[in-house]
Parts: C-alpha cells; sequence; structure tokens
C-alpha cells in the first residue's frame, strides 16, 4: 500500500483559497475542501475545528495572497508613484480575484474576524493606502489632516471603481479602471499642492 499523505494546515488553507477564488465563500466548506483535498473531513475538522476558526485564518491567507507582494512592488519607489501603485494593485485585485476580493474587501469582516479586525481603527487604516500614506507624510511638507484627507478620497473612488469591477455587467478594463483611478488621484493631490508626473509602472 502506498504511504498517506499528510494533510497540512497549508494545504488545506491553500484548497479553501482556490475553492473561494473559483466560487466564493459559499463554496467554502468542510466536505468541499475534503473532496478537493481527496481525504475524509476529519483532517479538516482536526486541523481547525470549526467553519469559523477556518474562515478567519482563510481571511488572513487570502488578505497575503492578495496584497503581500505589495511592499516590494512599492519598494524604492518616489512616494507618489508607490502611492499609485497601490491603488493598481487593488484594482487588479478585484479584477483578477473578484471573489476573493469581495471576501476581504467588501463582506463583513465582524462575521469572518470579529472585533479584532479593526483594533481601534477605521477601516479606512486597513485599505491599501497605510504605507503609500508614510511615504507621503515624509516627502512632502503637507499636514498629515490635507494629506490623509486626500489620501481617503483616492482610497474611497478606488474602492467604488473596484466593487463595480467585480459585476460582470459593470467590469470596466483593467487598464480603463486603472487610468480612471490615476486621473483623479491626480487631480487630488494637485488641489493640495502636489505636482504629479506620469509614471509608465502606472499607467
Amino acid at each position: 500500500m502506498g504511504r498517506k499523505t499528510k494533510i497540512t494546515r497549508e494545504m488545506i488553507l491553500e484548497a479553501a483559497y482556490e475553492l473561494l477564488d473559483e466560487s466564493g465563500i459559499g463554496a467554502v466548506a468542510i466536505k468541499s475542501i475534503a473532496s478537493k483535498l481527496e481525504c475524509s473531513t476529519q483532517p479538516v475538522s482536526w486541523q481547525f475545528g470549526s467553519m469559523t476558526e477556518l474562515k478567519k485564518e482563510l481571511y488572513e491567507y487570502a488578505v497575503m495572497k492578495l496584497y503581500g507582494s505589495l511592499g516590494e512592488e512599492m519598494q524604492g519607489k518616489e512616494a507618489v508613484e508607490a502611492f499609485f501603485i497601490s491603488g493598481k494593485h487593488y484594482l487588479s485585485g478585484a479584477c483578477d480575484h473578484p471573489n476573493v476580493f469581495r471576501f476581504v474587501n467588501v463582506d463583513d469582516p465582524l462575521e469572518t474576524v470579529g472585533e479584532q479586525f479593526y483594533d481601534g481603527g477605521t477601516i479606512f487604516d486597513l485599505q491599501f493606502n497605510k504605507e503609500a500614506f508614510e511615504l507621503l507624510t515624509a516627502q512632502y511638507d503637507v499636514s498629515p489632516e490635507v494629506l490623509g484627507a486626500a489620501v481617503r478620497d483616492v482610497v474611497i473612488y478606488t474602492h467604488g471603481l473596484a466593487v463595480m469591477m467585480m459585476f460582470d455587467n459593470y467590469r470596466l478594463p483593467k487598464d480603463e479602471a486603472v487610468r480612471m483611478m490615476y486621473n483623479m488621484g491626480v487631480r487630488i493631490l494637485e488641489n493640495i499642492g502636489i505636482k504629479v508626473v506620469e509614471f509608465n509602472t502606472v499607467t
């Protein structure tokens, strides 16, 4: 007889992520994960105990899948360029992985991960802008309050575009959505005195 494959936590999370990506969170269940891994439900239940606990870890796993490479993409870039790269990355997630994007950025996180999701902050503290905001405040002589409001407005606009891109009836081509985000961002930043040049990495 061949040796049985040990079902690891990572394997379960990856299988759950694939189901999420393919069909949405409604498709993620202990039985469907076990079927994907060609094993019984016992290893899945033993590793996580309940679907509630599995979804909490899946949320963190999905966040890393969507945004884990963002810091590397922004590294070494000028502050404004890094900001727009983060927006492009955000829109790409919505376009390329709409079911994952919905789970991470649209569904109510309190149902998945509970109160610790907010950790005393607001949803805007958790969007794609945090690292870029820190770069901008370090580079430009603009008050954090004014800059924070500008960044917030770009985030809201970008999030709205991203949500529309989840639905086939409203979906824009990715490059068009990125261009819209960029143009709006340029207007908002230039209104507070930050001059923007065009970046090939974004447009």
